[in-house]
């Protein structure tokens, strides 16, 4: 199995303790995986209040977040990031040259939607999401994996059951372990192969 480098961005509520196990899962299978905190220590258990703390910061502040994040960091990173987090990836690995890949994990926006005006063919795409997620756009979704591919680089897009947002956290309500593993080893998979 190949070792790689992730930077994994938090959803808009945060750095929880379910994003630290998501990314300790990871390391246990070979990888180093960067955390930063996007909201200066913030956690949130409701998306309405992570949202407020959102959008007092502002997007461009987050993405500007994101990238010092990032800036002394190697190029050759694969980047991923749960909801609101899967935005900062996208914006990363779309125009940081040298990325490995991309996970989306409950969201996926198109890259023209994200600043990107063209998909690098050389940056593989993930997206995971539950089926009848309220807050994922099944047209994004598609348009996300008709921009990747038609810029030459491959897409993978995985829907599981529920309409659960953050499923992949075990201390949310929407958390479905089932689905929860099968993303973790689907993003391992992905990762290693990048």
């Amino acid at each position: 199995m190949a070792s790689r480098e992730i930077v994994l961005f938090h959803s808009a509520l945060g750095l929880r303790p379910g994003v630290r196990d998501f990314a300790a899962r990871l390391r246990q299978r070979g990888h180093t995986v960067h955390t930063p905190d996007l909201f200066d220590g913030e956690v949130f258990d409701d998306l309405a209040a992570g949202a407020r703390k959102r959008d007092a910061l502002g997007i461009p502040a987050l993405i500007q977040r994101a990238t010092a994040a990032v800036a002394d960091l190697r190029a050759d990173l694969v980047y991923a990031g749960f909801s609101m987090g899967s935005a900062a990836a996208a914006v990363l690995a779309g125009t940081r040259p040298g990325a490995r890949g991309l996970v989306m994990m409950h969201g996926a926006l198109l890259p023209r939607a994200l600043g990107v005006e063209a998909w690098p063919a050389t940056v593989p795409v993930q997206v995971h999401h539950a089926e009848r997620d309220p807050s994922v756009d099944a047209d994004s979704v598609r348009g996300l994996e008709q921009a990747v591919r038609a810029a030459g680089a491959r897409c993978e897009a995985f829907v599981y059951p529920g309409r659960g947002h953050l499923f992949a956290d075990p201390d949310l309500p929407d958390y479905d372990e089932a689905s929860a593993r099968t993303m973790l080893d689907r993003v391992a998979a992905f990762v290693a192969s990048v």
